[in-house]
């Protein structure tokens, strides 16, 4: 995957992250399903609707097919990730030929006028390319729908070091007084915990790694931060693609002072039974929905233009006019003890128009680090820093006694 795509598709990430997690609620977004989308119907987009998109996509819009196609063959080679495309369209829609023939492999279907009968297949394919996790594709479907153009991407990864679970009391801040399914582990490697120095404040980085090419990594920024400032700065600092968010190079573990050098964190020298550094962690389980309509924040994505009924504005995929009539984004994510998964399904629809120990024998760094309120997540690609899926969290996973 190259470099300037991946810092593409996350400029679009940290926004779209940056508006939907200042909204109400938890939330899960997932750029990398959209973008390959809105870079296909940018190649065969004309007129402003061409010119927006590729602004949307930070690249122009004569390269956006081919970054579209390297993109999707990057994801299909990232361990635990399983990716899909599809196209239905009506038989009386004629699709111009190079533009089709540009189209990434994948599913090729028909649309047959029947909204019930169309919705039956979209649903199952969805279902199918996420193993279960999405079950229905997120767009409307109805006897004037003439094309459908989708991605699927879900997620699956175990942690080398899976969390201890049991329940937990939440004693202060805003999950006061909640029994919650708490998470804890710790390990010697220090700097699995990191402090970035923001525009959105400093925030305290924990990266969980997986059994793939893929890590999870909290964000917890002060109790005062807007979340999506919280959220888009972190991804600037796990990625180092930060386009003005000016996220300085985190700080990590091992150099951190002691005291309470970042939210959440507690750094201390104590009495040891063992020579080795600790960083313990305590964290939460959670599972995260949402459903994004994307034509209200058009303009975030390059479809203001796109949507006007009025005119058509993809000669390059028909030669008949089109409009997009509806896009949108189904996705989830969650996080237990044993790993994480995550998925999303993106789709636009074109219409015309033990016993007592001895006494401890060493002094060592021990860092403490507890997350009881809400926080950002990032699913990374590791090697190329590619955000998979980014998210916030308001509510943890009940727990019981």
């Amino acid at each position: 995957m190259r470099t300037t795509t991946i810092r593409a598709v996350n400029r679009l990430t940290a926004r779209w992250a940056r508006e939907a997690a200042d909204a109400e609620g938890g939330t899960v977004v997932t750029a990398a399903g959209l973008w390959p989308l809105l870079a296909l119907l940018a190649d065969g987009a004309d007129g402003p609707a061409r010119t927006e998109l590729a602004e949307a996509l930070g690249i122009p819009a004569e390269a956006a097919a081919e970054a579209a196609r390297e993109l999707l063959a990057g994801l299909a080679g990232v361990r635990g990730l399983e990716t899909a495309t599809g196209l239905w369209a009506r038989r009386d829609l004629p699709l111009e030929e190079p533009w089709a023939a540009g189209l990434p492999p994948g599913t090729r279907g028909e649309l047959t006028g029947s909204p019930d009968t169309d919705r039956a297949v979209l649903d199952g394919w969805a279902a199918e390319r996420t193993g279960g996790l999405i079950d229905r594709m997120p767009v409307p479907v109805s006897a004037d729908t003439l094309l459908v153009l989708a991605s699927a991407l879900a997620l699956r990864l175990t942690w080398l070091q899976p969390f201890t679970e049991r329940p937990k009391e939440i004693t202060e801040g805003p999950w006061a007084g909640q029994v919650v399914r708490g998470l804890g582990r710790w390990t010697s490697l220090l700097d699995r915990v990191r402090v970035a120095d923001t525009t959105a404040g400093p925030l305290t980085l924990l990266e969980v790694v997986g059994d793939g090419g893929v890590d999870v990594h909290l964000v917890l920024g002060e109790s005062a931060a807007r979340p999506g400032e919280v959220l888009a700065a972190g991804i600037a600092a796990v990625t180092g693609y930060g386009d003005g968010i000016g996220a300085a190079a985190p700080v990590a573990g091992s150099a951190l002072p002691e005291g309470t050098p970042g939210p959440g964190l507690d750094i201390r020298t104590e009495q040891s039974y063992t020579p080795e550094p600790r960083l313990a962690v305590q964290t939460v389980a959670f599972s995260v929905e949402a459903e994004h309509d994307l034509l209200p924040q058009a303009r975030l994505f390059g479809l203001e233009s796109a949507t006007d009924l009025r005119f058509g504005h993809f000669p390059g995929i028909s030669g008949k006019p089109l409009a997009v009539g509806a896009a949108a984004q189904s996705a989830l994510a969650r996080f237990h003890a044993e790993g994480f998964e995550a998925a999303a399904v993106t789709a636009v629809a074109m219409a015309p128009g033990g016993a007592p120990p001895p006494r401890p024998r060493y002094r060592t760094r021990r860092i403490g680090l507890v997350v009881d309120r809400p926080f950002g997540f990032l699913a990374v690609h590791r090697t190329s820093k590619l955000v998979l899926a980014a998210g916030w969290v308001t509510d943890p996973l009940p727990g019981s006694w």
